[in-house]
């Protein structure tokens, strides 16, 4: 079963059960010492693309958005047991050429990270793909807020919703997180850990 540990802010760590260990928008926390197979990165934004701050593994894998994203392309990738595909993500504060999110499988585990982004038009077709875990942000400054974020939740349908991204400057808000209503919420602090 893979397992997740949330960093903070913006920042995950996933590994499978293969031992693989996958990061995404390295930045916030702690918990950057295990060394990284693969690093995934939504959009250059300084609070997203701390790669130095990773341990890597020989042959680690970086896909960043302009990797994801390629003459409006969407792009799949499968590396060490991770399927992982490129979504749209956008606001007035993250240009659509310049950002993604992503859908990471692994284990029969599907997790959606939406990025930094507000409502997209392609929400709504993430439903039909039976995500479990979905990881929206809800600051409400360089995203949407947790009124948004929980009209998209409600969107995707996903089996848990997590309100990740709360606060700019902070790793976490326990009120913006209050704030977000989803069926399926759960709440993850930074430097918590869950078995998917």
């Amino acid at each position: 079963m893979a397992e997740l540990l949330y960093q903070g802010h913006g920042s995950f760590r996933m590994t499978g059960n293969n031992g693989a260990v996958l990061y995404l928008d390295p930045f916030a926390g702690s918990g950057y010492e295990k060394p990284a197979d693969i690093v995934l990165v939504t959009h250059q934004h300084g609070d997203h693309n701390q790669i130095s701050k990773v341990t890597r593994a020989p042959g680690c894998r970086i896909i960043q958005n302009f990797d994801a994203l390629k003459d409006g392309e969407y792009r799949s990738f499968s590396v060490k047991g991770f399927q992982i595909e490129a979504v749209p993500a956008y606001n007035r504060n993250h240009r659509r050429e310049e950002c993604v999110g992503f859908l990471v499988e692994a284990d029969g585990v599907r997790c959606y990270f939406a990025g930094d982004t507000s409502e997209t038009a392609e929400m709504a077709g993430l439903r039909e793909r039976k995500i479990d875990y979905a990881f929206f942000p809800i600051d409400g400054v360089y995203n949407m807020d947790a009124a948004e974020a929980s009209r998209c939740a409600a969107a995707v349908r996903a089996r848990h919703s997590v309100p990740v991204h709360t606060c700019p400057g902070a790793l976490f808000s326990e009120d913006a997180a209050a704030e977000f209503r989803a069926e399926g919420k759960l709440v993850l602090h930074p430097g918590e850990e869950v078995r998917l």
